[in-house]
């Protein structure tokens, strides 16, 4: 049975992530030192060809979309974006610490909803939409190899989620411009909501690749 494997890579950085600012549904841009970070790992690192990307349709990964795969086909999926964070947006996690509704949604569980924002049980619904959505898309394009580029909560949620084998979270989270490469075939998400996570992505470059530049 037929594999499709999707590289899950997290967007570059912004203004507001170099200042530990939460944005999730804020639409920032990549800062001019995310970008220039993206361009170095892409000099340094092996990411691998791909058929299509599906981005988060917020600019940092519309951006990251653009230096990562400049001459790939491009499908924005709405359902990809970022946590909403409602009136936590915009606001430093030392703003936030003086304030008891900060605390309450953190002590709280996965229904536990930001005041103006969403859970993560509302979120986990709409990526699964949005997973459900590329893999349908792939099989039926027969698209081998693709990539997402998203948020580092989206990531670490979806391999929590559906990942096999199971990790502890703390182990599943993204750099900029980093994630994980993923495995699924039509068996697995039709009959198990499941893909197999392969590893690190972007890799290594090898030696002689190297060489050949």
């Amino acid at each position: 049975m037929r594999g499709y494997r999707i590289c899950l890579i997290r967007h570059g950085m912004t203004e507001a992530n170099e200042k530990g600012i939460y944005i999730g549904s804020t639409d920032l841009p990549l800062s001019e030192k995310g970008a220039n970070e993206l361009l170095l790992k892409k000099d340094s690192m092996d990411y691998p060809y791909v058929d299509r990307v599906y981005t988060s349709p917020l600019r940092r990964c519309t951006g990251t979309a653009d230096i990562l795969y400049p001459y790939s086909d491009t499908v924005v999926v709405d359902e990809l974006r970022e946590l909403n964070m409602g009136i936590f947006e915009n606001k430093s996690y030392a703003e936030l610490m003086q304030r008891d509704d900060y605390k309450a949604w953190l002590k709280g569980g996965r229904d536990s909803r930001p005041p103006e924002g969403e859970s993560l049980e509302e979120m986990t619904a709409r990526t699964f939409k949005a997973m459900h959505s590329i893999i349908n898309d792939m099989m039926h394009c027969e698209l081998g190899r693709c990539a997402i580029v998203t948020h580092a909560g989206i990531i670490s949620n979806l391999l929590v989620g559906f990942g096999l084998p199971k990790y502890d979270p703390k182990y599943l989270q993204s750099a900029p411009g980093e994630g994980f490469e993923i495995m699924v075939n039509t068996q697995m998400w039709l009959n198990s909501q499941a893909f197999e996570i392969l590893g690190y992505c972007p890799y290594p470059k090898r030696e002689e690749d190297e060489d050949e530049e």
